[in-house]
């Protein structure tokens, strides 16, 4: 009977000393955690990339209501919309369906106000206006687009992590360019409000 017990404890004996899988098991346990932090941090540098693609096509596209050419050649709503998506935005973002714009003027600078566009129920709220103004009028351009967040979410299920990037329902958040000016003096007349 001793044979049996002598055998086992050089088996374990053996068994302890044998370091050829080491490597494998222990990138076993830390791989998942490494890849799940390495998505995280893509998909988070690819919204703020994406949040800044958005601010500059702002920037640019207001520029044609501060000058006046989208009175003067009386510019609807989707019009301005198809100059916004003219900026080669299709790489990133589904232009024409996701892109909202939102134009409003104010004859002072003390009544401007700025409505929040998410609701208390973590909805969109898509009430946008188009009244680019006329000379001298402050004037808020906005864009909005509706960014599918995955990876962080599929993380936050999984590992249950404090860190979500989304801000409306649906695991999406709300990319917002946004240009608060005064208009140029240029000749009145034009575009209208919408």
């Amino acid at each position: 009977m001793p044979q049996p017990l002598g055998s086992f404890r050089n088996l374990l004996r053996r068994f302890r000393r044998d370091r050829r899988g080491v490597t494998a098991v222990e990138f076993a346990l830390v791989a998942p955690v490494f890849f799940a932090l390495l998505f995280a941090i893509i998909e988070t540098a690819l919204v703020f990339f994406a949040s800044q693609v958005l601010e500059t096509i702002t920037q640019d596209t207001a520029r044609i209501v501060q000058t006046g050419q989208a009175q003067s050649g009386s510019l609807s709503q989707a019009q301005f919309k198809d100059l916004v998506c003219g900026h080669k935005l299709s790489f990133m973002f589904d232009c024409k369906n996701g892109i909202s714009v939102d134009v409003r003027s104010y004859a002072q600078a003390n009544v401007v106000k700025i409505p929040n566009q998410i609701n208390g129920s973590s909805t969109f709220i898509n009430d946008m206006k188009y009244c680019p103004g006329q000379d001298s009028n402050i004037v808020v351009v906005r864009l909005f687009y509706e960014w599918p967040v995955y990876i962080i979410k599929i993380l936050n299920v999984g590992y249950n992590l404090e860190y979500d990037l989304s801000n409306l329902n649906g695991s999406k958040r709300l990319l917002s360019g946004t240009a608060v000016f005064k208009n140029e003096p240029f000749p009145t007349g034009g575009a209208t409000c919408s």
